[in-house]
């Protein structure tokens, strides 16, 4: 009889092949006392990060796409090579810095209401990101794409959506978790089913969480452990590509979904 498998791990990577290159290196490196498998999902990045993979890391499973297929469809198909008990999503701009991921299972296997739970990011200064957030107005998501207007970066809508009214030093139950950090069950995606195809890339990690909140698991924030989370924010770069451009009609698509009303 094979072995189970712990936590299946499930990265996608589109044009970040050095920053892949370190993540996984930190996930071998720091990864202890659980078992655990790799599903790789190259969204043709045409920057030798399969090649990469083959070379440095042959027990992993590489998912090789003809195209950039976006973000909830290639975890998807991650997904369902995965035949772990857990399933952890990870961004490839990620780096570990302790075990992080025994943690999060230890949690877990604790925690019988948790569906999804996700632990603190932080920059490469250690300085804190706002992984976990409240369900977004429009107006919060207008204002996420204005942050460098110092008026708006500070305003009561955006503090009140990115949680920043409290420490983020205590485990807490939350709205969602960003998609660079979500661990869950296999039964809640058994329940719920995938992430959304209908969104290429932007709110599929809010949709996910909905969706585990209505069918009656609970999301956490878990901040006694902390990975670096070297963030690219591509949509804030150009607001005009057509990434952003992808990324505001998965908005759109979103609140039409949830006929404009995103909460439990």
């Amino acid at each position: 009889m094979a072995e189970s498998i712990d936590v299946s791990i499930v990265i996608i990577s589109w044009k970040m092949r050095d920053l892949l290159e370190r993540c996984l290196k930190t996930i071998f490196n720091f990864t202890k006392d659980l078992s655990f498998e790799i599903i790789v999902v190259d969204n043709n990045s045409e920057d030798g990060t399969s090649e990469m993979i083959s070379e440095k890391f042959p027990q992993i499973k590489l998912v090789k796409n003809s195209e950039n297929r976006g973000v909830a469809p290639a975890r998807n198909q991650g997904i369902k090579e995965t035949t772990g008990k857990y399933i952890l999503i990870l961004d490839a701009d990620m780096e570990l810095v302790e075990n992080s991921i025994k943690q999060l299972f230890d949690f877990m296997e604790r925690t019988d209401d948790c569906g999804i739970v996700g632990c603190k990011l932080v920059d490469q200064n250690r300085q804190l990101q706002f992984s976990c957030k409240r369900f977004p107005t429009l107006l919060a998501f207008l204002f996420r794409r204005l942050e460098w207007i110092e008026s708006i970066k500070n305003s009561s809508t955006l503090r009140n959506h990115t949680m920043q009214d409290w420490d983020h030093n205590e485990i807490k139950q939350v709205d969602y978790l960003i998609g660079a950090c979500q661990f869950f069950r296999r039964d809640v995606i058994e329940k719920i089913g995938l992430y959304d195809d209908n969104i290429f890339y932007g709110p599929e990690d809010i949709d996910f969480c909905l969706r585990a909140w209505k069918a009656g698991w609970k999301v956490y924030y878990y901040p006694l452990t902390q990975i670096i989370h070297h963030e690219q924010r591509i949509t804030k770069k150009n607001l005009f590509s057509k990434i952003s451009l992808k990324h505001f009609a998965g908005i759109f698509y979103l609140y039409r979904k949830y006929n404009f009303r995103i909460k439990v």
